[in-house]
């Protein structure tokens, strides 16, 4: 070989390996967590909470976007589930298969859940749920990619019973035996599981049931439920729906002059303040609404020295994308904190640790979160229990929290442990809805 060859191939020899090396090294710079955004933009459940639940999970996306997860860029890719199941099948299948997701996360409807949760499974990818209750999701599925830190739906139900029976005397003046009361609920998912819970609650607690009825959430007329409350004239309603549903049942009970000492929510539209007083109007006043705690009203002192700035640029977050909310609905904070979770404690351990962010490393991430009560801003901690678990991917530590609206602020009234003040029961004389 002359020597000008000899170059020119050394030349061309340096220019393929340094080209060879950007390469590699754009390769590695693109190293990135590709997740799928599921919740309802449209539809009836969009006002209901799924777009709090959206803008909060968001808010937290966007600031890992900016820095990353140990190396890993983070692309979030957002989908509108339209508030139908078989709407949300699809686009969990669509941003899986097509869209190449390594994870879905979100979904605010038990409805959805369930199905999804057995087609990501099926599709073996790895699936974190801020949001949906039901306990039908996990119970008895043995799932090994679908993971949920939030509460569970008959820990609801269980919650509300034990705090009026813990009040039936002191409140009511009447031992929880003579105490009559209700469970009505919207007949999907969600309302079932919920319901269940209250049943079980009720029978613990020893309470007279005089009525128990399952509705469509997209019922266009609730008079004859309100009509058979009426004639069982139960002391205390329990009650889990969604928002288009409870404006009408409460309009309804108004017309029909349904009368009643308490009546106390389960989360979905009973957490969204601004709906629920956009159709009662002053009749908000008073309800009852449980969830997992809003992270504006958890206890500083009992959360880890880390969380409360984070909540605090959470809320200034939200309020520049909603402001002038009287208050921020705990869903925000739900699907933030829950968000927060994952890219916090899952993701960089299962880089760190288990190579990457495969559904397989994902999955033995999540096992291994470890956390005591405070360690979220939702106040309770984290722990999934073992593979073959009845509630497999539950997580063991969660709870929620009953707040009351009062006078345009909400306030926790129990458990005790979480209190700011004392729960108005039962509803004050001369207010729309009281028997007293």
């Amino acid at each position: 070989m002359s020597l000008r060859n000899a170059v020119r191939f050394a030349g061309g020899l340096v220019a393929a390996v340094a080209a060879l090396g950007l390469a590699v090294s754009a390769q590695a710079q693109e190293k990135k967590l590709k997740i799928g955004v599921i919740y309802d933009l449209t539809g009836p459940l969009a006002g209901g909470g799924s777009e709090l639940q959206y803008i909060g999970a968001k808010i937290m996306l966007d600031e890992f976007t900016k820095t990353g997860v140990e190396g890993y860029k983070i692309e979030a890719i957002y989908a509108d589930a339209q508030s139908k199941p078989d709407v949300a099948i699809n686009e969990a299948t669509r941003l899986i298969e097509q869209e190449k997701v390594d994870m879905v996360l979100g979904f605010y409807s038990s409805a959805q859940c369930v199905p999804v949760a057995a087609k990501v499974e099926q599709l073996k990818k790895f699936m974190w749920i801020t949001t949906c209750i039901s306990s039908a999701v996990l119970e008895n599925k043995n799932y090994k990619y679908v993971f949920r830190p939030q509460a569970s739906g008959d820990q609801f139900g269980l919650m509300t019973m034990d705090f009026i029976a813990q009040n039936s005397k002191a409140k009511f003046g009447k031992e929880p035996k003579d105490l009559r009361v209700a469970i009505i609920h919207e007949d999907g998912a969600y309302g079932v599981d919920v319901s269940k819970g209250n049943e079980a609650g009720a029978k613990k607690a020893g309470f007279n049931v005089v009525m128990k009825e399952g509705y469509s959430a997209t019922a266009p007329d609730l008079s004859a439920m309100v009509t058979k409350l009426k004639r069982a004239r139960p002391d205390v309603i329990f009650h889990t729906g969604y928002n288009p549903d409870i404006t009408l049942f409460f309009r309804q009970a108004r017309e029909q002059g349904l009368k009643f000492a308490a009546i106390v929510g389960h989360g979905a539209g009973y957490g969204v303040y601004e709906k629920l007083k956009e159709g009662m109007g002053p009749d908000a006043n008073l309800l009852f609404n449980t969830d997992p705690i809003s992270i504006w009203l958890t206890k500083p002192e009992g959360l880890d020295k880390s969380l409360p700035p984070v909540i605090k640029k959470i809320g200034e977050d939200f309020d520049k994308v909603k402001p002038g909310v009287a208050i921020r609905s705990a869903h925000v904070g739900m699907a933030a904190s829950n968000t927060y979770l994952l890219l916090t404690e899952v993701v960089p351990r299962a880089i760190k640790k288990y190579g990457g962010v495969d559904p397989e490393a994902l999955r033995k991430a999540a096992m291994e979160v470890d956390l005591p009560e405070g360690g979220t801003m939702l106040g309770f901690g984290v722990k999934f229990p073992a593979e073959g678990s009845p509630m497999a991917g539950q997580n063991e530590r969660s709870f929620p929290v009953i707040i009351q609206y009062v006078d345009d602020k909400s306030y926790v009234v129990w458990p005790k442990s979480q209190a700011q003040r004392e729960a108005v029961l039962p509803l004050p004389k001369g207010t729309t809805y009281s028997n007293q």
